[in-house]
């Protein structure tokens, strides 16, 4: 059983989450669906948010996989992919599966690609100040410590952590830069100009990977610019997005 959220009507925008859960975009696709106007559907990857992951479900190419059976079943047609971060990376992989149902597709801070001299940063060795100092502009602005939180919170990191863990444990695919080339449909790749746990060359290499993608640079943004530059993200979504 898949959990999502549904807001809005127009376009179908399927909004797809990184390693910190589905609270990083949900205030997102609230908004997006008012203003660009869209029916934005915002799934919570299995074993993240506290949901239960099937033992057979171990890999991106996986949950893409059963995005494309979650469009199928909600019967959405002309869609719009999403994805930040990790879910940039399903996002890349759900494009790859050639679904009719996907017509366009945008990354954001996306992982997942290896780049020689630009690796993703080591996710898993980093504590909760270090990942908030490389994911942030304003990183003070987004500090938050565990310790602090209640103990169903801090049971709900702990499994996002795990999920991660088995979905990404590299945060990097080999083959994922050759495959990307036979990706077909509109692609903006939107990159926040101080990421760094994947940094701008690394955004640029994404969108070289992709035939005819276009490549847009937030200014003082990080890795999250949903959460920390809202703003500067709609701008470009309603330019190109909203626009087809």
């Amino acid at each position: 059983m898949q959990i999502f959220e549904e807001h809005g009507s127009g376009r179908p925008v399927l909004l797809l989450h990184g390693g910190g859960g589905p609270q990083t975009v949900a205030p997102f696709g609230v908004r997006l669906a008012a203003e660009l106007p869209a029916h934005v559907v915002v799934p919570t990857h299995p074993g993240f948010g506290g949901t239960p992951r099937p033992d057979d479900l171990t890999t991106i190419a996986g949950l893409a996989a059963a995005y494309a059976g979650l469009l199928d079943r909600l019967g959405l047609e002309n869609v719009l992919v999403i994805g930040n971060s990790i879910g940039g990376w399903i996002a890349a992989e759900l494009a790859l599966l050639d679904s009719p149902r996907v017509t366009e597709l945008v990354i954001v801070d996306g992982v997942g690609l290896q780049v020689p001299g630009h690796p993703v940063a080591d996710f898993f060795s980093l504590t909760f100040p270090e990942l908030a100092d490389l994911s942030y502009y304003n990183p003070d602005a987004f500090r938050i410590d565990p310790s602090a939180l209640p103990p169903e919170a801090q049971a709900q990191l702990a499994g996002n952590r795990a999920a991660l863990a088995v979905y990404a444990a590299t945060m990097e695919d080999p083959t994922l830069e050759a495959r990307l080339a036979a990706i077909t449909i509109p692609t903006t790749v939107i990159w926040g100009d101080s990421d760094r746990i994947g940094d701008p060359t690394y955004g640029r290499a994404y969108a070289d990977a992709i035939p005819g993608a276009t490549f847009e640079l937030l200014e003082n943004t990080g890795h999250l610019p949903q959460l920390e530059s809202p703003d500067l993200l709609l701008k470009v979504l309603s330019s190109t997005a909203g626009s087809r």
